[in-house]
């Protein structure tokens, strides 16, 4: 058998007794999680010969891959691949539904292993007519709500650096959520709205090479190596809004901590392979180092925000 097995959007997958596992991508094909999770399918069955099955399912701001996961069963053999800001989605939309258990309320779903953090970059499309993040601020001062703001949905960490962004100015910027990062870049490409939040991958940076982005400032605890003449958002002044993202793999809710530790330690076995984390410092995304539990603090820390 395979290492990995790609299923479309939408198709489901073939279940049986022994089958390995299964890794719901909470993003479309060809994004950063969606490379990582299928280095780890394949790395997990060079390592151990497990196979492995990888499965989109965008949707919702990376919420739906989630909503799927609670109802799978807790038994290790499924597992979702997504942004720590989603589970804290799905955590609110639990405490909308019962505001009483809110403050009490446990994560909806098993912290299994970190992957990855990775750096946001906002840039300037040919849209834009500032060049720097001072001058953008200021064009959205002066016409308040016309610049538009490109992330990969509500409630996600591009989508928060826009609110403490425009909360700290005190001005209006118009949010434009998108399902995934494919169809968004293209948009920015042809200069469709203003301001994009994105990752710092290849085509990102090369169209910042040829002048087709501006680089206005990251989100990142440094400056980057790859970028390093960009400010920090804390740097200019907002550090509240100078966020990462942290990427993990969880579980259902329920799960056995004998399983959940078992999944962890064959996790952390793959992603130490230079196959994964070449790649992703390649990428400019820092391999996550932490234990499982520094993984569960930060999550709880990351749905408490």
């Amino acid at each position: 058998m395979g290492a990995s097995l790609v299923i479309p959007e939408g198709q489901a997958a073939p279940r049986r007794p022994g089958a390995g596992l299964k890794i719901l991508v909470a993003y479309p094909p060809g994004g950063v999680s969606d490379l990582v999770a299928r280095a780890l399918a394949k790395e997990m069955f060079n390592q151990r010969k497990v196979p492995v099955i990888v499965e989109n399912r965008p949707g919702a701001s990376g919420t739906l891959a989630l909503e799927l996961l609670q109802r799978s069963p807790p038994d290790g053999q499924t597992l979702v691949l997504t942004a720590a800001a989603a589970v804290g989605l799905v955590r609110h939309a639990a405490a909308r539904r019962d505001p009483t258990s809110a403050a009490t309320a446990p994560l909806p779903v098993q912290p299994v292993a970190g992957v990855m953090r990775t750096p946001l970059l906002l840039v300037g499309t040919s849209a834009l007519e500032a060049a720097t993040f001072a001058d953008m601020i200021e064009e959205a001062r002066k016409h308040p709500g016309m610049l538009r703001w490109a992330t990969t949905g509500e409630g996600t960490t591009g989508h928060t650096v826009l609110q403490r962004v425009s909360q700290r100015a005190g001005v209006r910027i118009t949010h434009v959520p998108y399902k995934g990062g494919g169809q968004q870049l293209t948009d920015a490409l042809g200069g469709h709205f203003e301001l994009l939040s994105t990752n710092v991958a290849p085509s990102q940076l090369s169209a910042l090479r040829d002048g087709r982005f501006k680089a206005l400032a990251v989100g990142a605890p440094l400056r980057l190596p790859v970028l390093p003449e960009v400010p920090t958002l804390a740097e200019l002044g907002y550090p509240s809004a100078n966020l990462d993202s942290l990427f993990g793999l969880f579980a259902p809710p329920g799960t056995p901590s004998q399983v959940v530790v078992r999944l962890h330690a064959l996790i952390e076995q793959a992603l130490r392979s230079p196959s994964i984390r070449n790649p992703l410092l390649d990428a400019n995304n820092q391999p996550y180092e932490g234990s499982m539990q520094d993984f569960a603090l930060q999550v709880q820390h990351e749905t408490d925000r």
